[in-house]
C-alpha cells in the first residue's frame, strides 16, 4: 500500500488544487497558533474545506485545549478531520465525537524521548490516528508543529508498531530523506510543509518531486 501524502500549511484554494492534482490524500488547515508557519483565518479554512473533493481529507489544525472549544472550532471550519496539536485538558475525545459524528479526530504526539512511546500508546484508544512531529509543548512559546526539524525515527517506529491505529510522520521531511523515513518508519502516511514550498508559495514542481520520492520509497 502506498504512503498518504498530506500537505499542510495550505493557504488557497489554488494550493489545495496543487497539491490534490499531484497525488495529495489530505490537506492541512492551521488555524491560530503560536508560533510556526501557515496560520490563516477560519473563514479561509472552511472555503477551502469546501472546495476540496469528498475524498479528499480536510484537517484543521488547531492549538485549543478545550473540548467544546475544538467542536465549535470545526462547525466554523467544516473540515472533515480535526488534528489536536496540543494536549487536550479540558472535556473528552468522546465528548467531541458525539458532537462532531463523522469527524476524525487525530492527536499529534510530539517526539521528545521515550515518553512519547507511551503517550501515544494512551491516546490510540481514543482516536482514529496519530501524528508524530517535532514540536516542544513545554517552551515559554509553544512550538506545535512546523519546526523543520526532524527527530529520531527510532522512537517513531517503536510508536507504529506499539499501537493500532494509522500513524503519519511529520517533522523535517523533504524530498532528500523521504525515502529513508517511510523504509525506517513504515508510516501510514507522511505531512510536510515548508519543504514544498519556494518565496512562502506551494512550489507544485517540489510536490512532484516530493510525491515521486515518497512513493517510490
Amino acid at each position: 500500500m502506498n504512503v498518504r501524502i498530506k500537505v499542510c500549511c495550505i493557504s488557497s484554494v489554488n494550493e489545495a488544487r496543487i497539491a490534490v492534482r499531484n497525488g495529495a490524500a489530505a490537506l492541512g488547515l492551521v488555524s491560530s497558533m503560536p508560533s510556526g508557519p501557515g496560520v490563516i483565518d477560519e473563514s479561509l479554512i472552511a472555503e477551502i474545506a469546501a472546495a476540496a473533493p469528498p475524498a479528499v481529507a480536510t484537517f484543521l489544525l488547531t492549538c485549543l485545549q478545550d473540548a467544546d472549544a475544538i467542536v465549535e472550532q470545526q462547525h466554523r471550519c467544516g473540515t472533515n478531520v480535526v488534528q489536536i496539536c496540543d494536549h487536550l485538558v479540558t472535556g473528552t475525545y468522546a465528548e467531541m465525537r458525539r458532537a462532531m459524528p463523522g469527524v476524525k479526530l487525530v492527536q499529534v504526539v510530539h517526539v521528545t524521548g521515550p515518553e512519547s512511546v507511551d503517550e501515544a500508546r494512551r491516546v490510540a484508544r481514543d482516536v482514529d490516528a496519530i501524528l508524530l512531529d517535532s514540536g516542544n509543548q513545554k517552551l515559554a512559546i509553544k512550538e506545535l508543529g512546523g519546526t523543520g526539524r526532524t527527530h529520531d525515527w527510532e522512537l517513531s517506529r517503536r510508536i507504529v508498531e506499539s499501537v493500532a491505529v494509522p500513524v503519519l510522520l511529520a517533522g523535517g521531511l523533504r524530498r532528500e530523506n523521504i525515502a529513508d523515513a517511510v523504509r525506517h518508519v513504515r508510516p501510514f502516511g507522511v505531512d510536510l510543509c515548508s519543504s514544498l514550498r519556494s518565496d512562502g508559495k506551494l512550489d507544485e514542481t517540489k510536490v512532484v518531486e516530493f510525491v515521486r520520492a515518497a512513493l517510490e520509497a
